[in-house]
């Protein structure tokens, strides 16, 4: 994702960062899971929650499996197999589908895959919750594992699936996209990024399914130790009211609305076809450097497992659950 126009390179990598000049205003208010990994996750959270801490853990073991996630490498392929295990149950009643597409590239034509795990309701119309899976290709050449930048949102669709699979929605079906090819492949521009999440709103644009879409949410880069959730600009206004209103509802007002951001991420190609859209993101994250001016964790080697926490997955899951119950009662 990026929050601006402004672009510059990055010195150790050679490529266009996808956050530069932000606008920030300070507001005064394998094939399948191992059994032992799946033997060690936590029990599920009481009736009502998504644990924090399960969707820690499972960070982890997704980070086991799949540490380096960029497209076309063994990773990658390790990645779609840890979440094809997990939603086994999904894929055995016909609610999984592949999205397989061909994207041109700067690196050439590159095989990327969507997954769409779907979750009927009771009422006419989905609402959808959306993560990239893959890592920065350009970054394919370091220690870059992002824990937080693509692997703990993937964590946490995968136990809002848990959720929703133990109880099912009793308002507008939930769709978990996990979408690939959201980062550059070499700089950021409207052609070299988001390359699932526009192919995916054009062939829903095409087959009639944008028009059933209440509200399309992206989480990503929330599992920040020091979590505050931006009021992104890009973003449809009476969703951002929702989510303030989701916060104060979930006791998190303090996670939230610090900073005021305009993000360019996987919700762009949804809003540019007028589906009111949702990007939940902690753009900001660690301290920033001349380098990283978003933070010196963004996009770097330090982007690990310790950078993150329960607690921020916690809040997190909290106000997913939280948006979904006020998009069914709105």
């Amino acid at each position: 994702m990026q929050t601006s126009n402004d672009r510059v390179p990055h010195p150790s990598t050679g490529i266009i960062g996808r956050w530069v000049g932000r606008t920030l205003l300070t507001l005064a208010t394998t094939l399948a899971l191992l059994p032992s990994a799946q033997a060690q996750r936590p029990a599920a959270a009481p009736a009502g929650h998504i644990s924090g801490a399960a969707t820690y853990n499972l960070t982890k073991e997704f980070l086991a499996a799949a540490p380096k996630r960029f497209n076309g490498s063994p990773g990658h392929l390790a990645a779609e197999n840890f979440i094809k295990a997990h939603f086994a149950p999904e894929i055995a009643a016909g609610r999984f589908e592949t999205d397989s597409f061909s994207a041109s590239t700067p690196a050439g034509q590159q095989s990327l895959r969507n997954y769409i795990v779907r979750y009927p309701g009771k009422k006419d119309g989905v609402i959808v919750i959306a993560s990239h899976y893959e890592t920065n290709w350009p970054l394919r050449d370091i220690n870059f594992v992002g824990a937080n930048d693509g692997a703990c949102t993937s964590a946490l669709l995968m136990e809002i699936g848990a959720y929703l699979r133990a109880h099912p929605p009793t308002g507008y079906s939930v769709w978990l996209v996990f979408d690939d090819g959201e980062e550059a492949v070499k700089n950021w521009s409207n052609s070299d990024s988001l390359y699932g999440t526009r192919h995916l709103a054009a062939k829903w644009s095409q087959d009639g399914t944008l028009g059933k879409i209440k509200a399309f949410m992206v989480a990503d880069m929330i599992g920040d130790r020091d979590l505050n959730i931006d009021q992104d600009q890009n973003s449809t206004p009476w969703l951002i009211d929702l989510l303030s209103k989701a916060a104060k509802n979930t006791g998190h007002t303090s996670s939230v609305f610090k900073n005021v951001t305009a993000v360019e991420d996987d919700h762009l190609p949804f809003q540019k076809r007028g589906v009111p859209v949702l990007d939940i993101i902690d753009i900001e994250y660690g301290p920033p450097t001349q380098d990283h001016p978003e933070g010196g964790y963004h996009h770097t080697a330090l982007d690990t497992i310790d950078k993150i926490s329960p607690q921020s997955l916690q809040t997190a899951g909290d106000l997913f659950l939280e948006m979904i119950k006020l998009i069914d009662q709105r």
